[in-house]
């Protein structure tokens, strides 16, 4: 009874390891997405004040 009741546990902590994982991954997904984006959305407006600035002489 022991016994089954260990691999039973053990079954149990794996599949919520596994599931956590897949929710982790999803969100370092979504995370690399905004963070392409937000590089992308700051080096724009860093070259737009730079031709503004260097544009006017």
């Amino acid at each position: 009874m022991q016994k089954k009741t260990t691999r039973l546990l053990m079954l149990f902590i794996i599949l919520i390891s596994f599931t956590g994982c897949s929710v982790i991954e999803g969100i370092f997904k979504a995370g690399v997405g905004v963070g392409v984006f937000i590089v992308i959305a700051i080096i724009a407006i860093v070259v737009l004040i730079i031709s503004k600035v260097f544009g006017k002489k």
